[in-house]
């Protein structure tokens, strides 16, 4: 990066912000290098967020800051039920109702885990969705490759 070509750009201009922006994360690129299996975009991550954003003016009026942490925990549960591709509502019931006829064993509510000896609630369905839409984007990838190549 420290070429003679990099002094002639202007800072404000968009290819000076993405010289700026590479020498600020070269670290980080070095790392996402280093291990194949990161993916190159937060896309997923995003998605995610979208839960918060949409909830963010329901939750104006939850009443008190005690039950915003135990929305936000309630939140956390049926997510991470609904990444793991579960029923969610199979999940939280039997979660709950082991939790109050006193289960200790804390390890195996979590959703990776009661997923392994539940096999009933996953939902496959949602993986043959992500596949298919997988599959679809490969073939809309494919074919811009021809179209630009062509």
């Amino acid at each position: 990066m420290a070429s003679a070509a990099v002094g002639n750009v202007m800072p404000k201009e968009p290819f000076g912000q993405a010289l700026t922006y590479l020498r600020n994360q070269f670290e980080h690129l070095l790392v996402y290098l280093d291990d194949g299996l990161l993916p190159i975009d937060n896309n997923e991550t995003e998605q995610l967020m979208k839960q918060v954003a949409l909830g963010r003016k329901n939750w104006m009026f939850i009443g008190s800051v005690a039950a915003g942490y135990r929305a936000a925990d309630l939140m956390s549960l049926v997510s991470s039920a609904a990444r793991n591709d579960l029923d969610v509502f199979l999940y939280v019931k039997d979660v709950l109702d082991r939790l109050l006829a006193g289960e200790m064993d804390y390890d195996s509510l979590r959703p990776d885990v009661w997923k392994q000896s539940h096999p009933e609630a996953i939902r496959i369905y949602r993986q043959e969705e992500r596949r298919s839409r997988a599959d679809a984007k490969a073939v809309k990838r494919a074919r811009r490759r021809i179209a630009r190549s062509g």
